[in-house]
C-alpha cells in the first residue's frame, strides 16, 4: 500500500488512426479523444478537459431516465456488486480498487496497486468469484509498473506486465492470494514508436464455473495473429520472428491476440478446445495453446455471457473498417489479422485499410495496421486466399460476426440486461458502449438477439446482412435503430445490478450511472 503523487492521466482508448480534428455533433469529443499518437505516447490530457461541462445522458425510452450513483471518480473502468448498495469499482490510472456504499465513495481504498497507465493500460477488469462472498475470491486484470509507482510512461512496464492475479477479500481491504498469469504488456517495434494498446483487459466468470480472460493483440503479429511464418508477406516460406523476443509461436512473450478459459486458481481445464493439440505441441507453447478458448482477436474492450444460452459474447475494435460483435464458440478463429468483417467482404477491408485517403469524419489517414511489420497490403484479395493463410489449430474454426460496422464505431463495455426492471422489453437484451465520444457524446446501442439466441435481431431491412454500411468512422448510418442511449462518455462497463438495473460506468465522465424504469 502505498500513496502516489498526481500525475497526468491519459483518459483514451486507442482504436486506431485518429487525428485531433472536430467530430459532427460533439464539440466536446475533441478534448476528451481527439487526441493523437504523440498525446499518447507522453501520457498528457489537454488541460481543456476539465474545463468541458458534461452533457447528462440520456435513453430515447422516456419511460426510463439516469442518475448518478457515484462520482468524483478518476478514469473508472468497471465494477462488481459485493451487496445490495456496495460496489467495488476499479480506477484506471490510480490502481486504487474503491468502495461505494449507498452511492458515497469511501475515502480508504480497498486496495492501491502500481499501475502504468499509458495509453490503454492501467487497472482495467475484475471478476467476482462464483461462489462469492463465500468463496471471498476478487480477481483483477493489471498493468504493473516496473517503477514501484504509478507511471504513465510507456517504457515503464516489464516485458510481461500485464496480470491477472486473485486477491481475498476480508471486508474491507484485498490482499494478494495468487498471481494466475503473466501477459504481454512491452511493445517496443522496430521503426516505431513506443505503445500502449491492446490490452483487452476484461474479466469474467461463465456459468461453467471458468475465468475467461481477453487480451488483444497488444502489437504481436505471430500465430494468434493467423500469421504462421510471422510477419512476412511469404507462408509458406522462412519463418519469421515476430520481435526482438522472438515469436512467432505463442510463447509467454507471444500469448497474446486470445480468449483465456482458466480454472479459479489459474490452472488450466482439460476440456478446453485445444488442450489436446497444446499437449502435442508441448513445451511453453503448448502449455499456452491449452489454455486458449478462442484466438484471432484484435482488441477487445467488452465480454459477457448471454443469460439464457450461456453463450460468450465479444466485441472487437477495428482498425479503421469493420468493427464486429460476435458470438463466440469454443474453438473460434476469429481472423485477425487476415480477415475483418464477413469473409465476403474482404475486399472492402484490404480497400480501406490501403487507402491514402483520410477520414472524412473525423480526419485520420486509413493506411496502415497500427503495425508496420504487416503491412494492409499483405491483406488477401479473395475469401479463398483469405480462408486458406488462416493459422489453422486442430479443431479451429471461422466464421462471419453477427455483426460488424463496415467503419470503426469503437464500442467498449458490453453487458446483457438479466432482470425485466427496466420492462419485459429490455429483459436479456445486449448493450454495448463506446470507447470514443465522437458518436452521441458516447453512445449506447441496444441488440435484441433472435429466438434461438444465435444471432443479433434487426428490425431496420438495411442490417439484413448484417452489416452496418456507415459512411466513415463513427458514422451511426445503419445503426440509428440500435441507438438507446447519448452522452455517456466512454462506456468501459455495463452491470446488471442486485435491484435489477442497469448500471453503466463511464471513464471520461468519472461516474457510474444507473438506468431506472420511471
Amino acid at each position: 500500500m502505498r500513496s502516489n503523487p498526481k500525475k497526468p492521466r491519459v483518459a483514451v482508448l486507442d482504436t486506431g488512426n485518429v487525428t485531433p480534428v472536430a467530430a459532427p455533433g460533439s464539440r466536446r469529443s475533441v478534448f476528451y479523444t481527439g487526441v493523437g499518437a504523440a498525446i499518447l505516447a507522453v501520457g498528457l490530457v489537454p488541460s481543456a478537459v476539465g474545463q468541458v461541462p458534461l452533457v447528462a445522458p440520456s435513453v430515447v425510452d422516456s419511460n426510463l431516465a439516469v442518475r448518478k450513483v457515484a462520482f468524483g471518480l478518476d478514469q473508472p473502468t468497471s465494477m462488481a456488486f459485493i451487496g445490495t448498495n456496495d460496489i467495488l469499482v476499479l480506477e484506471k490510472a490510480t490502481g486504487r480498487v474503491k468502495r461505494v456504499i449507498n452511492n458515497v465513495v469511501q475515502g480508504a481504498p480497498a486496495l492501491d496497486l502500481a499501475v502504468n497507465s499509458a495509453s490503454e493500460r492501467g487497472l482495467l477488469g475484475i471478476a467476482l468469484h462464483p461462489g462469492f462472498p463465500g468463496r471471498p475470491f476478487v480477481y483483477l486484470y493489471w498493468t504493473e509498473s516496473s517503477t514501484g509507482a504509478d507511471s504513465a510512461n510507456l517504457a515503464d512496464v516489464a516485458l510481461l506486465g500485464n496480470r491477472v492475479d486473485r486477491f481475498i477479500w476480508n471486508g474491507s481491504t484485498l490482499t494478494l492470494d495468487r498471481n494466475l498469469i503473466r501477459l504481454h504488456a512491452f511493445q517496443a517495434d522496430a521503426g516505431q514508436t513506443l505503445r500502449g494498446n491492446h490490452n483487452g483487459g476484461v474479466l469474467k466468470f461463465g456459468p461453467d464455473g471458468k475465468l475467461y480472460i481477453v487480451i488483444g493483440d497488444n502489437g504481436r503479429r505471430g500465430w494468434m495473429q493467423n500469421l504462421p511464418c510471422g510477419p512476412t508477406a511469404v507462408c509458406p516460406g522462412p519463418i519469421v520472428t515476430d520481435d526482438q523476443f522472438g515469436g512467432p509461436m505463442p510463447d509467454n512473450a507471444h500469448l497474446t491476440g486470445v480468449i483465456l478459459r482458466l480454472n479459479d486458481d489459474g490452472t488450466t481445464p482439460a476440456d478446453n478446445p485445444f488442450f489436446a493439440a497444446g499437449a502435442g505441441i508441448g513445451g511453453e507453447v503448448g502449455a499456452n495453446i491449452q489454455k486458449v478458448f478462442a484466438y484471432g482477436i484484435r482488441n477487445s474492450f467488452g465480454m459477457d455471457f448471454d443469460p439464457v444460452s450461456g453463450s460468450l459474447w465479444l466485441e472487437e475494435n477495428g482498425d479503421d473498417s469493420f468493427t464486429q460483435l460476435s458470438r463466440v464458440p469454443p474453438g473460434m478463429n476469429s481472423g485477425w489479422v487476415q480477415i475483418r468483417g464477413p469473409l465476403s467482404r474482404i475486399a472492402e477491408y484490404k480497400a480501406i485499410e490501403t487507402s491514402p485517403a483520410s477520414d472524412p469524419c473525423i480526419g485520420g489517414a486509413y493506411f496502415g495496421l497500427q503495425q508496420i511489420r504487416w503491412p494492409p497490403t499483405n491483406i488477401a484479395d479473395t475469401p479463398q486466399d483469405a480462408l486458406a493463410r488462416l493459422f489453422a489449430l486442430p479443431g479451429s474454426f471461422h466464421k462471419d460476426p453477427e455483426l460488424s460496422w463496415k467503419f470503426e464505431v469503437a464500442p467498449a463495455g458490453i453487458g446483457f440486461m438479466r432482470t425485466s426492471a427496466l420492462g419485459m422489453e429490455y429483459q436479456n437484451n445486449l448493450f454495448m458502449g463506446g470507447a470514443r465520444t465522437f458518436l452521441q457524446g458516447g453512445h449506447l446501442f441496444r441488440f435484441k438477439l433472435t429466438a434461438d439466441r444465435a444471432n443479433i435481431a434487426v428490425d431496420d431491412p438495411r442490417l439484413a446482412d448484417r452489416v452496418a454500411d456507415n459512411v466513415c468512422k463513427f458514422d451511426i448510418t445503419e445503426s440509428e435503430s440500435l441507438l438507446f442511449g447519448r452522452n455517456f462518455g466512454i462506456v468501459t462497463d455495463l452491470l446488471t445490478g442486485p435491484n435489477g438495473n442497469l448500471f453503466v460506468v463511464s471513464l471520461t465522465n468519472g461516474l457510474i450511472y444507473e438506468i431506472y424504469r420511471r
